[in-house]
């Protein structure tokens, strides 16, 4: 590894970290970066899922302080994320990735547009979902938010690029209103979707060690700095900025599949 790669693979990780704390996507920066230096896709995939997950830390301890206001929704979206992940990296490693990955940018868009029009939707539902009580009269929603983050899970271990705006859209519609505390579950619920499939693509001799090692350094620092940042602008401003990476990532995923 150059001196020149090092660099490139320590900043995409940065930037894929700080996106990745804010909104999900960042594999989208460094997949394609480990692609340019010739590493095989899968390898790239299975590298790059690592390296984040293990910076995911830096956001985490970034969002500490929302971490027992979403606590009580750990057991609802935990199993059906664990179970997912696994399966998508089950599938990565023994099935065909075109079919999969033709659906990629419209799910992206079909969630980018859910979170823009959120707001208006859930004036107009009678049961809201209060952040931290499960409300016994929405569990019709509860029920298909778990589904809905089964199929999300699936394909974060699969590929994971987008998988923030997904689980943000269903969160939303739940009733969550405060932004900052749904980076943090879908922070956690991303995190462990990731040491999932991480520990399968390991188990699988996936991993590019010495580019792990690298792209780690650079995730620590983007997650913890995205995490920070994030929670010292508005909340507006916050879904102004994940409706523009939602946008952004659909138009790379339609013009790298097309």
């Amino acid at each position: 590894m150059s001196l020149l790669e090092a660099i490139a693979l320590l900043g995409a990780a940065c930037a894929a970290g700080m996106i990745n704390a804010v909104a999900g996507g960042g594999t989208l920066v460094t997949f394609p970066v480990l692609i340019l230096f010739g590493v095989p896709p899968v390898i790239a995939n299975a590298t790059s899922t690592l390296s984040l997950v293990v910076g995911t830390a830096g956001s985490l301890y970034g969002f500490r302080a929302n971490i027992a206001d979403v606590r009580p929704w750990f057991a609802t979206f935990i199993p059906v994320s664990l179970a997912g992940g696994w399966l998508g990296s089950f599938l990565l490693t023994h099935g065909r990735e075109s079919t999969f990955s033709h659906l990629v940018p419209y799910l992206i868009l079909f969630a980018t547009l859910l979170f823009m029009v959120q707001g208006i939707v859930r004036r107009r539902v009678a049961h809201q979902v209060l952040v931290g009580t499960p409300h016994t009269a929405a569990r019709s929603h509860v029920v298909i938010a778990m589904i809905f983050q089964f199929f999300v899970s699936v394909y974060g271990g699969y590929f994971g690029a987008g998988i923030g705006i997904l689980m943000l859209a269903s969160l939303g519609f739940l009733g969550f209103t405060d932004i900052h505390r749904m980076n943090t579950l879908k922070n956690v619920i991303g995190s462990l979707i990731n040491v999932v499939a991480a520990l399968w693509f390991t188990a699988s001799g996936l991993i590019n060690w010495p580019i792990m090692g690298v792209m780690t350094v650079g995730a620590v620092a983007g997650y913890y700095l995205g995490a920070t940042y994030s929670q010292r602008l508005s909340q507006q401003k916050v879904r102004y900025l994940i409706t523009a990476i939602g946008l952004i990532i659909t138009i790379v995923m339609f013009w790298k599949l097309h």
